[in-house]
């Protein structure tokens, strides 16, 4: 058991004071067999009217209200976990699907709905072209297949930190050969869709204490990555920044079946045009 504490703090300024619209925020970290959530305190400035609800995945949404302009708007949360992953998983994966191709039940597939859908279904290169690539054999091993694709995303494409909004599609992102862990986590998704897998993205925070994993700044970041669904075992962790399987270093916070749906903080603000002046976001995780 490793206890991790998390420190996400936004900060937006605006040359005047202006109306904010209502702010999404996703920063508590996600309940599982692997995390336990000890604490988890959310603070804003200025002062607000927060709601909490989950989403349809799931994931603990909070919803705040802000009633009188500000120049500054600062939210931050606390949260503190307890990990449990192993370093070194072993998944039991039912004896259905330990090679690949396989069936999905038709519960499990009705069930994994959309998330078995390509969501950038054009682009060239092709990617269903690209993830074809990776079969080795007709049939083949799964898990060993899976393994190969995220290390393959690791290998073709050269993380590199992007500030800008959105995410590459995964043709530019295998154009390009460069792009953030969310653009190789939403190739890695979309490759595994491809093939006929369920796929969800994660967002999250990397918890990297040795400093030696892509992606973290100095003890820790955050990060996205990949679940795909094998029965027997479930939600498996992939990590292809780091080309790393399990969730031993990884703290989840959303799953939805496209990135821009788990975005820490969403929201709008009414002020004059050229009002916004600049936005800091500082997170530590150790």
């Amino acid at each position: 058991m490793v206890e991790v504490s998390i420190r996400h703090r936004t900060t937006y300024r605006y040359r005047q004071p202006v109306s904010l619209g209502p702010h999404r925020l996703m920063m508590r970290p996600r309940e599982s067999r692997e995390l336990r959530l000890l604490s988890s305190v959310l603070t804003l400035t200025p002062e607000a009217h927060v709601t909490w609800a989950q989403d349809v995945a799931g994931n603990a949404v909070a919803t705040a209200l802000f009633g009188s302009p500000s120049e500054t708007l600062v939210v931050e949360c606390l949260s503190r976990v307890e990990l449990s992953a192993s370093a070194y998983p072993v998944f039991d994966i039912a004896a259905t699907a330990i090679t690949f191709p396989f069936r999905y039940t038709d519960d499990a597939w009705a069930d994994l709905g959309a998330l078995t859908i390509l969501q950038y279904p054009k682009g060239q290169p092709s990617l269903r072209d690209w993830a074809q690539g990776f079969v080795a054999s007709w049939p083949t091993d799964t898990l060993s297949l899976l393994k190969d694709l995220n290390a393959g995303v690791g290998s073709a494409i050269i993380y590199q930190a992007r500030e800008d909004e959105g995410t590459q599609s995964p043709s530019e992102t295998l154009s390009r050969g460069t792009g953030s862990c969310r653009d190789l986590a939403t190739l890695l998704a979309e490759a595994v869709r491809s093939l006929g897998f369920g796929a969800r993205l994660v967002s999250g925070y990397l918890h990297d204490p040795t400093r030696t994993l892509l992606g973290s700044a100095d003890a820790g970041a955050t990060h996205a990555w990949v679940e795909i669904f094998l029965p027997g075992a479930g939600w498996i962790t992939f990590d292809p920044t780091n080309r790393a399987v399990g969730g031993a270093n990884l703290i989840p916070v959303a799953v939805a079946r496209d990135i821009r749906l788990a975005m820490p903080l969403t929201g709008s603000y009414a002020g004059p045009a050229g009002a916004f002046l600049d936005m800091a976001v500082e997170v530590s995780v150790d």
